[in-house]
């Protein structure tokens, strides 16, 4: 068994340490080695780790009754606390305890989905490293931690493919890379010795300081603050957005993104003012408003605070 406390296997980079005179240390200890056991993510024990220990200072995580309390009180986004009922949850499983998970409904806003020219702007001042990495964001819509478990098998250059390995419980899949973004990839390979099972990118935190920086400085230099709403997640979503724009095909959309559950494949299909086309908007409450508006010509966009969207193009 791995010592978990001191930077044991998937714990590299962070030490999981607990406070010797914590109530619950061996049950989130615990909590840890179970998830361990199961083959979750590296990422989803820490941070399962640290929700654990900032609740256990300040609620008895062995009464079930006031975590669910504590929970209704937090202040935050309902996205932070489901979170941290995940992560109780988690603890109550391995650790034999009964309770029922608080349903928390999370907001309805839709994501940041930048435009093609903000994109190639960051793309462009990256310098040759991350404008590789950013193009393939772009082109592959892949997840962070995604990008981090890129081996050099997964590529095939000759077809200018990427085989995806699976993250979040999400499909495997194979994806298109552009040919100017397959031929900065053979330039960058050519300055390195891979191997076929080694990594080939650095870390997801790693990408994310160093974009986090290349972004500020684009948008000093240009004088465009709102470049500054664009994260590394964000080009998944233009990603999906741009993919299901060109081909009105949510199920392509859902294969290309490893989705398993459509609903959350539905979210990158939310309204975008695209230059080149107009729309008009309908809202349906009902089933019946719904069926009227798809036998007029309307298509289904996304649902937020229980309606559900439509548009038809002009």
């Amino acid at each position: 068994m791995p010592d978990l406390h001191s930077g044991g296997r998937g714990f590299k980079s962070r030490s999981v340490h607990h406070k010797p005179n914590s109530l619950h240390s061996a049950e989130i200890f615990n909590t840890l080695w179970g998830m361990k056991k199961d083959g979750l993510a590296d990422i989803t024990i820490k941070v399962t780790d640290r929700r654990l220990r900032m609740m256990d200072r300040v609620v008895d995580l062995g009464e079930p009754e006031k975590v669910r309390e504590y929970l209704a009180k937090k202040e935050g986004k309902n996205s932070y606390i489901e979170g941290l009922a995940d992560c109780y949850d988690r603890y109550a499983r391995y650790n034999g305890i009964v309770w029922s998970k608080p349903r928390i409904k999370r907001s309805s806003q839709p994501p940041y989905v930048p435009t093609s020219e903000e994109v190639t702007i960051l793309t462009s001042d990256a310098g040759k490293k991350y404008s590789l990495i950013l193009c393939v964001f772009r082109d592959t819509g892949m997840r962070p931690i995604e990008l981090e478990r890129a081996k050099l098998k997964w590529f095939d250059l000759s077809r200018g493919v990427v085989n995806v390995q699976t993250a979040k419980y999400g499909a495997a899949r194979t994806l298109k890379l552009k040919t100017q973004t397959v031929a900065m990839l053979r330039e960058y390979l050519a300055k390195h010795n891979f191997g076929l099972k080694d990594n080939i990118f650095p870390k997801a935190r790693t990408m994310r300081v160093a974009f986090q920086r290349i972004r500020q400085r684009t948008a000093t230099k240009l004088q465009k603050p709102e470049l500054l709403r664009i994260t590394l997640y964000s080009l998944r979503h233009y990603f999906a957005t741009m993919l299901y724009h060109r081909t009105k095909d949510i199920l392509l959309v859902k294969a290309k993104l490893g989705h398993r559950r459509l609903e959350n494949t539905l979210v990158y299909t939310h309204l975008i003012d695209f230059c080149d086309e107009e729309f008009t908007v309908r809202a349906a409450e009902t089933v019946e408003q719904a069926t009227k508006l798809i036998e007029s010509g309307f298509e289904y966009v996304i649902e937020m605070d229980g309606v559900k969207l439509f548009r038809k193009r002009e």
